[in-house]
């Protein structure tokens, strides 16, 4: 089966279907599936740009509505995680997963799904240690903090993730597991981006808690983005015994979605020939997010995980051989995930503008009828209720006055470092002021952008099919490890640059021009077609 996997989509969902169309039409190959590792920006309407993480001026509609709206349909299923730039009012809809559109599917704060055999597997948002304790205790309308917090990853996510024993074949995370730049060839990623070098000499660049989980899961592949580099690894795990089979994973990082850049990767994945062309639900996740929904916590209170420490009664939730089989007798053995796409927002009318439109919370039908269905709680009913009681708004405030400028109001995390905070600034991407809370959440711009796709030339990147084998080594003295890993059993390279390409400049703080947005970290450049004309 071949699985294309994408970076960074920020919304440019044509870019990406065109792209596949043309490597069809010019090589012969049509993936099965697509996976999208975050930033995929699934905006409905001005509403859902409200609740976007981003400076305003890169509040644009791009063209998910078209396929919200049903007037396109994506022509490959497709699988996605939450980056940290997303509407998160839409995203929060769907915490166990569900359709955002007909064909595309997203995985939910955490989830685990099967295609054609294959087990896939997720955690969507970006780790901040001030708020991996706390609840999803978050909904719209946002403020300066919650906007933020909303997409960053919680420990119950991860002491979900944890309990999974099955093995896995695919798992996207956004940001980077922690460490896995010494197990590929660091030197040449220090050559594309020095500015990682503080990070990756301290052992702070990546997620903690992606590396938790790789350590746990050892899946096949594991995908990532959020960095803006393609990077590849390949680490060999520590196995507990002589009679346990030694794992690897094959690590890739992503770059953005962009014209003329090498954003897409085709990599062949052994599948079930016998299963069906449907997405399904997996057996062991369900019986997982079961056992685990007494732990659910809708608040800012902080949450341990349970340990085998004394304090907790229980503190093994895996799935047994018997609760996987209850699964599946109540699903009849029949786990294909229903196609109940429902529209919950109104969607975009590019001759109707409406810049005054509000987010509201919205429960949403597809989370209603998985959560009847298995017997789970719905966090944002949960939320709805207290907050008609009248006791969470009041809690909030108090807590908001007491936040430092971190957000932060509570001990810390057992993680003693951020992933996302960079201390060294990253000229080739923009930060979309993460933790600054001094951009206008009441503005946005409408403008579809690009309402009119480009014509094929424009829009193609480069693609190459991952080979079998990825033999990295973490010596740095392998310079080449990178070249060689394209080189080595590569299908033929699809390239096209368009002639009328115009070169995208860098954005620093002092040519952004706009002295309201604070450029802190990393990020200086993810809009930068966008922001062509500010720059000149």
């Amino acid at each position: 089966m071949k699985v294309a996997v994408a970076g960074c989509c920020h919304g440019a969902l044509d870019k990406m279907y065109e792209t596949l169309e043309l490597l069809q039409k010019r090589h012969n190959v049509r993936p099965d599936l697509l996976l999208c590792c975050g930033d995929f920006q699934a905006v409905r309407n001005e509403a859902d740009l409200r609740c976007m993480a981003v400076p305003a001026k890169y509040r644009h509609m791009q063209t998910f509505y078209r396929y919200y709206s049903g007037e396109k349909k994506a022509p490959v299923l497709t699988v996605f995680i939450g980056g940290n730039h997303e509407a998160s009012n839409h995203l929060q809809e769907l915490p166990y997963g569900g359709w955002v559109a007909p064909n595309i599917y997203y995985l939910g704060y955490a989830g685990v799904v099967r295609f054609r055999g294959v087990r896939i597997g997720g955690i969507s948002g970006i780790f901040k240690s001030h708020d991996y304790r706390k609840g999803h205790f978050e909904c719209p309308p946002y403020n300066q903090q919650t906007i933020r917090s909303a997409y960053h990853v919680r420990n119950i996510e991860v002491f979900k993730l944890k309990q999974l024993k099955h093995p896995m074949d695919i798992f996207m995370s956004h940001d980077w597991p922690r460490s896995i730049y010494h197990y590929g060839n660091k030197k040449q990623l220090l050559k594309m981006k020095s500015f990682f070098r503080q990070e990756v000499e301290s052992n702070t660049l990546g997620s903690p808690a992606a590396s938790e989980l790789l350590q746990h899961l050892k899946p096949n592949y594991w995908f990532s983005a959020h960095l803006h580099v393609k990077f590849a690894a390949f680490m060999q795990h520590e196995t507990k015994s002589k009679e346990e089979l030694p794992k690897a994973t094959k690590f890739l990082a992503l770059d953005k979605c962009l014209p003329h850049r090498d954003f897409l990767q085709i990599i062949d994945v052994e599948h079930d020939p016998t299963a069906g062309d449907s997405l399904e639900y997996d057996a062991e996740w369900i019986a997982v997010l079961k056992a685990t929904n007494s732990l659910i916590n809708v608040t800012q209170s902080p949450w341990n995980v349970p340990e085998n420490n004394g304090l907790h009664a229980k503190w093994d939730y895996s799935a047994t051989e018997e609760a996987i089989k209850e699964v599946l007798e109540e699903l009849n053995h029949d786990l294909k995930i229903p196609c109940n796409f429902t529209l919950t927002a109104a969607c975009y009318d590019p001759s109707k503008p409406q810049k005054n439109m509000e987010p509201v919370h919205t429960i949403n039908p597809q989370t209603t009828e998985f959560c009847a269905q298995f017997g789970l709680t719905d966090i944002n009913d949960r939320i709805q209720q207290i907050k008609e009681e009248g006791s969470v708004r009041g809690e909030y405030e108090e807590e908001e006055e007491e936040m430092d400028s971190s957000g932060s109001a509570e001990e810390p995390s057992e993680y003693n470092t951020d992933n996302s905070g960079l201390s060294s600034i990253n000229p080739d991407e923009i930060m979309l002021d993460d933790e600054g809370g001094d951009e206008d959440l009441s503005t946005c711009s409408v403008d579809p952008s690009p309402d009119h796709p480009p014509e094929f030339s424009a829009s193609f990147s480069d693609i190459r099919i991952m080979p079998d084998s990825m033999a990295v080594s973490s010596d740095d003295a392998m310079d080449s490890t990178n070249e060689e890993l394209e080189k080595s059993g590569v299908n033929k390279q699809v390239e096209e640059k368009s002639l009328n390409e115009r070169p995208l400049k860098r954005v620093s703080g002092s040519e952004n021009g706009n002295s309201g947005i604070k450029i802190k970290r990393r990020n200086q450049a993810i809009y930068a077609a966008e922001d062509e004309d500010e720059t000149k």
